[in-house]
């Protein structure tokens, strides 16, 4: 019974993507950050082989690594969740997903109007918990909704959940999801709920509406082979639902790996994919490193425990889908290659994968694993590591 666990550390990025100038992100480098520190302990993601990755700044290769190694360009043009996921998925973005740096237009502004019965407030790129900081008292003594951006194709509602309830919100998402298709076809529309009394608090209640992915993903080949796709975190929003069959919400970094440990105890022959979030939406773009760096020491914990519980046929892929340097400039997302680890009982030790093309190469290794056909924009390292 083969299972793969695959984890995605949100925006966790090794540096040294070759176009990082191009997005205006020249010398990021997320676990440079954390290393410089000094408050790094990841000794369960160090023995799979984070510190002997080819080119990195904390490059202190270590002797006994038990897992295979290696970096990855993003060959899609973007540097978000939804295109990151995408591309490690098998599907090349090669054209960016519109962007607001201006805010967004009034014909969208009118519609989004005339759905929701509310105002509109702010319409500016903004950090997401400066804008409930500068809108919120607004927000709450008006009822207009929070609407703004970001560096990334997103448009994002933020609204207290005293003034506008949960399920309110989220159903405005979908009509806001609606409203932006075709050449306004954003990536995500997130729905931003916050709570208690100013300077106000983000809640973990945040839900994210992207567009499907529009060819098939190795997610698709798998269901299509009659094996089981388990989303953990963000999975199910971020494609949409399209062929997640199980899913279990974000809730947390802690929350969501404690649900990986259940399904590792479980039987099922397929895929458990997992997204966790927090350094990436509370850490990263708050450009907090003391913080981001003890939640991947946690993470590295329970990754551990993961490993203590995974079968003989069972591989674990850990992973990111693109940088938020805690330690650069601005509040967005930075474009920076990513590490992949991977690990297995029957896998090869030690193993340098170098530096791979596009993140795509996972998925079609992934496939590769279950012995079926799909590749997508990718090529298969399975044979380097069995």
């Amino acid at each position: 019974m083969k299972r793969v666990f695959w984890i995605v550390l949100d925006s966790v990025g090794c540096g040294g993507a070759p176009d990082a100038a191009d997005f205006g992100d020249a010398g990021a480098d997320t676990l440079g950050s954390c290393y410089k520190s000094g408050k790094m302990n990841v000794p369960n993601m160090e023995k799979m082989g984070l510190k002997n990755i080819d080119g990195t700044s904390f490059c202190a290769p270590i002797s006994d690594v038990t897992g295979c190694y290696c970096r990855m360009h993003e060959k899609s043009m973007g540097k978000d969740t939804t295109v990151g996921h995408w591309e490690m998925a098998g599907m090349v973005s090669p054209r960016p997903l519109p962007t607001y740096p201006n805010g967004f237009p009034e014909e969208i502004l009118q519609k989004l109007r005339e759905a929701t019965g509310r105002e509109i407030l702010c319409n500016l790129p903004y950090s997401g918990t400066d804008v409930i900081r500068d809108y919120g008292k607004e927000h709450v003594e008006t009822g207009a909704l929070i609407v703004y951006t970001s560096a990334d194709s997103v448009l994002q509602i933020a609204a207290h959940e005293d003034v506008v309830p949960i399920e309110e919100l989220y159903d405005i998402c979908h009509k806001a999801r609606e409203i932006m298709q075709g050449e306004h076809g954003v990536g995500r529309i997130i729905a931003r709920p916050f709570e208690g009394d100013w300077p106000y608090q983000r809640t973990v209640r945040r839900h994210d509406y992207s567009l499907q992915p529009p060819r098939e993903t190795v997610l698709d080949a798998l269901k299509k082979e009659g094996f089981v796709n388990i989303g953990v975190g963000k999975i199910y929003d971020i494609f949409a639902g399209k062929s997640v069959m199980v899913s279990y919400p974000n809730k947390g970094n802690s929350i969501n790996m404690e649900r990986v440990l259940d399904v590792a105890d479980s039987d099922f022959e397929g895929l458990c994919y997992v997204n966790l979030v927090d350094t990436d939406m509370i850490y990263g773009h708050r450009r907090d490193v003391p913080a981001y760096t003890q939640a991947l020491c946690d993470v590295d914990v329970q990754i551990g425990q993961l490993v203590e519980k995974l079968r003989d046929d069972d591989i674990l892929i850990v992973t990111a889908d693109h940088g938020c340097d805690p330690g650069y400039t601005g509040s967005d997302h930075t474009r920076e290659d990513v590490p992949c680890l991977v690990y297995g009982s029957k896998l090869k030790k030690g193993v340098n994968l170098g530096t791979r093309d596009t993140f795509a190469d996972m998925g079609a290794t992934i496939a590769d694993y279950f012995g079926i056909s799909y590749r997508g924009d990718g090529e298969s390292f399975l044979n380097q590591i069995v």
